[in-house]
């Protein structure tokens, strides 16, 4: 039906109607022409006629419409074509420039938009040497007017290339398969030296390349592992080494004041008594014969801060004693 009216408007058309094919790759800015002599904006309208056969106007006398999807993508030169930028595969359709020449007549030129799109098979699941690859190209075209039919109609064709434009059809590396007009696919056993090789899908009118889509081969980085695992390791044991600290520090302060709030009695009890040193032997004298009686009191005073070593020296006799801090407090030091 659609391509009834598509041809009626061609035969028919009020001022001579007129049909264009353009052909984009997805990603890429795109420019359709209105293709008549008027270039007065307030005069221009474009309609779209998408996937679901629904009429939507983008434009509206050179105004553009706030309630459509991809309005930021959408803009209107001086000349009255339509920009999109960064083309979809759902930009496909029928787009028609209208110019008003008076309130009853108008010039409708309908843009058919084709999308070229290549990605890897959706059953890759990694790219390396070895593997088996493939890649499926496929034209998007408006459901109202079937690809096979394009095809078979005019003289285009569906090709893979290199990135010097060397066609791969004849090369026995690869194997170059096409389901239907529309779709062709490449598969290989990926080499070392595919890493970043671009391989292109061309469509073609005899010689003319019309479009092309272009993809490259990235190999898996398997060096990642290498370098991320020993950082994370260092990083771990950086952090391990951090709280050992804190750990340490904690159980430092937490002995420090158990040791200031401890009772001084039970830290003189918990010492361990000290045993005097035997006398020493008398000394002869040289003057008189006599042995002198030199007396030694070792005095220990034991506080809870530190321990102080007083030597008393006594011409009577020896004695030895030990008191203790706290008995000091309460009689004073008596020495016999």
């Amino acid at each position: 039906m659609l391509r009834l009216m598509i041809l009626c408007s061609l035969l028919t058309g009020a001022s001579g109607d007129r049909y264009l094919n353009m052909f984009s790759s997805d990603g890429e800015n795109m420019n359709l022409p209105c293709d008549n002599p008027h270039t007065d904006s307030r005069l221009t309208t474009w309609i779209y006629s998408g996937e679901r056969s629904e009429t939507v106007v983008l434009f509206e006398k050179g105004i553009k419409k706030n309630d459509i999807k991809r309005r930021e993508r959408l803009s209107l030169e001086s000349d009255c074509s339509l920009n999109i930028y960064k083309i979809t595969t759902e930009d496909r359709g029928i787009y028609t420039c209208r110019q008003y020449e008076n309130t009853e007549t108008h010039i409708d030129t309908n843009v058919h938009l084709r999308v070229l799109h290549v990605s890897p098979s959706s059953t890759q699941t990694e790219i390396r040497p070895g593997s088996s690859f493939t890649l499926s190209c496929q034209l998007y075209v408006y459901a109202g007017y079937p690809c096979d039919d394009f095809f078979t109609s005019e003289r285009f064709q569906l090709i893979w290339v290199n990135k010097t434009g060397v066609n791969l059809q004849s090369d026995s590396r690869y194997q170059i398969s096409s389901p239907h007009h529309c779709n062709i696919t490449l598969t290989t056993t990926l080499l070392d030296e595919d890493n970043n090789t671009e391989w292109r899908c061309q469509l073609t009118d005899e010689s003319e390349v019309k479009t092309s889509a272009r993809y490259t081969v990235t190999y898996s980085d398997t060096s990642t592992p290498a370098t991320v695992i020993p950082a994370v390791t260092a990083a771990l044991a950086a952090l391990m080494a951090l709280i050992a600290l804190i750990a340490l520090w904690l159980i430092c302060k937490k002995r420090a004041g158990a040791d200031k709030k401890a009772d001084p009695a039970q830290v003189i009890s918990s010492l361990t008594p000290v045993t005097p040193p035997p006398p020493p032997p008398p000394a002869d004298d040289d003057d008189d014969g006599r042995t002198e009686d030199v007396s030694y009191a070792e005095v220990m005073i034991f506080t809870n801060k530190f321990t102080e070593r007083h030597t008393v020296r006594s011409d009577d006799k020896v004695t030895y004693a030990v008191i203790r801090g706290a008995e000091l407090q309460d009689e004073g030091l008596k020495i016999c």
